[in-house]
């Protein structure tokens, strides 16, 4: 199970390379600088949608959309597909946390003669901090355990990670396989991968809890 951790590592990671600082600009862009135009809430509703939608679904749209053109499946496009589960869980969490800072902290930047984006980056991040952090962990543990996704575009490998445009292992797709098999050493692997997974969720949730209640405190 070595290779189908560290692939997971991988597509987990090159994820949320990919998803949350779009999510995050997204987020700003929602509760600081659109807030309630038109844009803003097409933006908002495309988010609430995409949340609903099944991973599978956004699979098939990136084996359709990446799979297929390049001729094989591989870890980008495995990491292509959390990203877009991972985009608006982060941009509705970080309009949510900032709309939380009152309006007279963003005065106070703006009347010492700082622009816009400096009072977001330098006052609202900041006093929203640990809000955000809890957005990425809660948005890590929603694609940690996706598995649907991964089979229509990571699929898996038995080696070690290479390319990222090869098929790369991970623990998700490796527990569906295991799991189905006759022997029963592959099924008591299948289970102890289960175990690690299950205890990666439950530290990052707790994680997102203890920044909440930092940030509500």
């Amino acid at each position: 199970m070595a290779n189908a951790l560290a692939g997971t590592l991988i597509i987990t990671l090159l994820a949320t390379i990919l998803g949350v600082p779009i999510g995050l600009l997204a987020g700003v862009f929602l509760g600081e600088f659109g807030r309630q135009s038109r844009l803003a809430e097409t933006v908002r509703f495309a988010a609430n949608v995409l949340m609903g939608v099944p991973s599978i679904i956004i699979g098939v749209f990136v084996y359709t959309l990446v799979v297929i053109p390049m001729g094989r499946f591989s870890g980008f496009a495995g990491a292509l597909a959390l990203a877009i589960i991972m985009l608006p869980i982060v941009a509705r969490i970080t309009e949510y946390m900032l709309s939380l800072i009152p309006d007279p902290l963003r005065e106070a930047g703006l009347a010492l003669g700082a622009p816009r984006w400096r009072v977001t980056l330098a006052i609202v991040f900041r006093a929203a901090r640990s809000g955000l952090i809890t957005g990425v962990c809660l948005a890590v543990a929603r694609v940690n355990g996706e598995t649907a996704p991964l089979l229509f575009t990571a699929l898996n490998s038995p080696y070690w990670p290479g390319s990222l445009l090869e098929p790369m292992p991970n623990l998700t797709v490796t527990i569906f396989n295991y799991t189905m098999s006759p022997y029963p050493d592959w099924q008591q692997t299948a289970w102890g991968a289960s175990l690690v997974i299950t205890l990666a969720v439950l530290t990052l949730t707790v994680l997102a809890r203890l920044s909440l209640r930092e940030r509500q405190k």
